[in-house]
């Protein structure tokens, strides 16, 4: 799998280290990396398998798998092996919570299948919370695997938080009770990873998270983190929410921290209707990454919304299609025309902003609206290359798309060493 910018970034990204979690960089100058999780049982090694591979396709980079209970750990080995055999080398992630330190040497095999150790230090135990924390740290520097350290608002620290809120209520000055909880999620995550180091686990194999419900608390404590380290940030509103409130929800927080140079992976933790697609949070990360222009993963379908002017239902119908023509063309343009995934096409619907949007595009087409002269102008690298009327406007211009894909993204031919 190849990691290559879509571009220069027009904004600056916040520098760290790097951490390799199998064959993906996460940090430093390389792209946002996207992940997902699966929400099958692990101990059902086909039902994750699958699910797993499916996550892959869509364009997950990383996956986790929840690692509770024995016989989790003895399914993870298999699970690897049987996505090695299938070709599917995606890193896949070991997710603990309250058992890390008895599974991980319980299961040597486990521990050494998984390409990264995620660990929340609130549920790590309690009366001996260093000692399991340590055990864990132990095994990935046995196994040489980097640690996520993600710290939850909902499973902080107890211990840490009651200190902070007693030292915070003996100042002249108190903060809000929230402001405190902040500050405890953040000193959580960098006393966990200084204590991991401690232990011997190498500053480059440390990933921070600091996962909150809330959009402005999510931008507050990721800023927070970037000022105070150099480690690699995983981006996310846990527990986003169903549908359009967890897209929505997601993509404020991520876009602003984006957008400042903060994160180096992300995920959309979607809550899946039953029996929904667990695909879509991958899909979401995508076009968050695509529309502030840090990565290309498909071509983008420019359509206007529509108006008084557009009284016919003929552009919508001619986007559907073409999405629906790139969609089942990018298999095949992927492997045969390198780069394709930054085409532009623009589908409009009237004169008013047609013309300019379709000159903007690689390719576009500006249709008739109402009351306008039925003509269809297609403008090629923003010149006018043709005009369509007709009954047989969509195959013409599906046509013409399909000879500019290969005629632009074809890879050239290489010139023969002595240039003839």
């Amino acid at each position: 799998m190849e990691f290559q910018a879509s571009g220069p970034s027009p904004w600056p990204r916040r520098r760290t280290v790097t951490v390799h979690v199998g064959g993906v960089p996460v940090g430093g100058a390389h792209p946002v990396v996207i992940q997902s999780m699966t929400n099958t049982d692990t101990a059902d090694v086909d039902a994750t398998v699958r699910q797993v591979q499916a996550l892959a396709a869509a364009g997950s980079e990383i996956v986790r798998v929840t690692v509770n209970n024995e016989e989790a750990a003895q399914a993870v080995p298999r699970i690897v092996e049987r996505l090695r055999e299938s070709g599917c080398m995606t890193p896949i992630v070991g997710d603990f919570h309250y058992n890390g330190h008895v599974l991980l040497p319980r299961y040597p095999d486990m521990a050494r299948s998984l390409d990264k150790y995620r660990i929340n230090p609130g549920n790590v135990g309690t009366r001996h919370r260093d000692d399991n924390f340590r055990i864990i740290i132990e095994e990935a520097i046995r196994h040489e695997k980097p640690v996520r350290i993600g710290v939850n608002w909902g499973s902080l620290d107890q211990s840490l938080l009651t200190r902070l809120m007693d030292e915070n209520a003996r100042r002249s000055d108190p903060q809000d009770a929230r402001e405190v909880m902040l500050e405890a999620m953040v000193q959580s995550a960098l006393l966990s990873a200084a204590y991991a180091e401690e232990c011997g686990l190498p500053h480059d194999r440390i990933v921070l998270s600091a996962k909150v419900s809330s959009v402005p608390d999510l931008i507050r404590v990721y800023r927070r983190l970037a000022e105070l380290c150099d480690y690699p940030l995983h981006l996310g509103l846990t527990e986003a929410g169903m549908g359009m409130k967890g897209i929505v929800a997601s993509t404020a927080g991520l876009a602003v921290l984006l957008q400042e140079g903060i994160g180096d992976t992300i995920r959309v933790s979607l809550t899946p209707r039953p029996g929904g697609d667990r695909t879509e949070e991958v899909r979401v990360c995508q076009q968050i990454l695509q529309s502030l222009e840090l990565r290309a993963f498909a071509p983008q379908v420019t359509a206007c919304p529509g108006c008084g002017r557009t009284s016919s239902t003929y552009f919508q119908e001619l986007a559907q299609d073409v999405q629906q023509h790139i969609q089942e063309r990018m298999p095949e343009w992927r492997r045969l025309y390198p780069g394709v995934e930054n085409l532009r096409v623009a589908v409009m619907g009237c004169v008013v902003n047609g013309p300019g949007e379709s000159k903007h595009a690689h390719i576009g087409i500006s249709l008739p609206g109402t009351f306008e002269e039925p003509k269809a102008p297609v403008y090629v690298d923003g010149r006018l290359f043709t005009t369509l009327r007709g009954d047989h406007i969509a195959a013409e211009f599906t046509r013409i798309l399909e000879d500019y894909v290969a005629s632009r993204f074809a890879p050239r031919e290489p010139l023969p060493v002595d240039g003839r």
